[in-house]
């Protein structure tokens, strides 16, 4: 389980799917994300750019997981503000970012804008990260869709977003998963944070409602490419 290996040309990420949650490592030609690391030997990363917290939900946040790998890899940590004030004893604090809905900053010449979230917690928030080739991906969490969703699709539609299909996120099914994608209109659509059985019945939906967009049912543990 590892991105380490895999060689990327310009214009490519590889990403993987970590834990059954919203747990996603992505790779861009010159930097390693790490969203939401839970359930996961901390070991699992051997390199890592930066780490980024969508919110403070034993599912999306482990303070201990998130103090290994800053403590090996002295990454960047980026998190929502309840997450940023659990993290404060385990990240130096010239490393801890913390974000609200619109709040942008940069990781070198990767972009990274953190949008909105509805979801019974705190502070929690999404991210829009764009990479140094231009590549959009928009990772959800677990968020419910919302309104604002619409602007991300009329201004900056991702070319590859992570959406929940279904439990134990509150309200989520395959359909609040085909209207989250209808809203930010990617190319690519990719479900998780689910059972397998929900992500098939997402992918039905999303074939007759969106069929311009491409859906990956992806595995954990699994490596992928894109485009």
């Amino acid at each position: 389980m590892s991105l380490e290996n895999l060689s990327l040309k310009k214009g490519e990420i590889a990403f993987l799917w970590f834990n059954s949650f919203s747990g996603v490592a992505i790779r861009t030609p010159s930097k390693t994300l790490v969203f939401d690391p839970a359930e996961v030997e901390p070991e699992t990363f051997k390199k890592v750019d930066a780490v980024l917290i969508t919110h403070d939900h034993f599912d999306h946040l482990d303070e201990s997981i998130v103090r290994d790998i800053h403590k090996r890899t002295r990454c960047l940590v980026i998190a929502d503000l309840t997450s940023a004030k659990k993290l404060r004893n385990a990240v130096a604090s010239d490393k801890l970012r913390e974000v609200r809905a619109g709040s942008e900053l940069k990781i070198d010449n990767v972009a990274v804008r953190a949008e909105g979230f509805k979801h019974p917690a705190a502070t929690p928030v999404s991210f829009l990260v764009t990479t140094e080739d231009g590549v959009k991906i928009y990772h959800t969490g677990d968020t419910l869709p919302f309104p604002e969703m619409k602007g991300i699709g009329e201004k900056s539609p991702p070319d590859i977003v992570f959406c929940t299909v279904g439990a134990p996120a509150p309200g989520a099914s395959p359909k609040t998963g085909v209207e989250i994608v209808k809203m930010v209109k990617p190319k690519v659509a990719v479900p998780y944070h689910a059972p397998r059985a929900d992500s098939t019945r997402f992918a039905e939906l999303l074939s007759k409602e969106a069929p311009q967009v491409r859906c990956m049912i992806i595995r954990q543990g699994e490596s992928y490419k894109y485009p």
